[in-house]
């Protein structure tokens, strides 16, 4: 899979994990960790990346505006060794819903999949 990790969610060891496992990892921090919002889910829809954020204005993008998107994963409150974790599993449990187009949030107690795409 292809992943476009943002600014907020841009952790070293998940990129690494992502990597080792052969997946195509690219990071917003790497091309302009200034970029807004609309600009990150562009590039992700650009390069065919699956959006990993932390950051919930990436819902009222999608859902109010309407704008063009791939799937985005977003952690709330959890260390970064589990959302390493969480994303492992979602790759293995959950690829099609990844792959369909798909609003994922991740916490610690739960995994909420909203497909975002006909």
């Amino acid at each position: 899979m292809r992943f476009l990790l943002d600014v907020c969610a841009s952790y070293r060891t998940l990129r690494s994990t992502l990597v080792e496992a052969g997946h195509d990892v690219a990071s917003v921090t790497d091309v302009n960790p200034r970029a807004l919002d609309s600009d990150v889910l562009a590039m992700a829809v650009e390069q065919d990346r699956i959006l990993v954020t932390e950051d919930k204005d990436f819902g009222e993008l999608v859902f109010v505006l309407g704008l063009p998107h791939k799937s985005i994963v977003r952690f709330t409150d959890m260390d970064v060794d589990t959302k390493v974790a969480a994303t492992l599993m979602l790759i293995e449990r959950h690829s099609d819903a990844l792959l369909a187009g798909s609003m994922v949030v991740v916490t610690r107690d739960a995994i909420r999949i909203r497909e975002t795409r006909p």
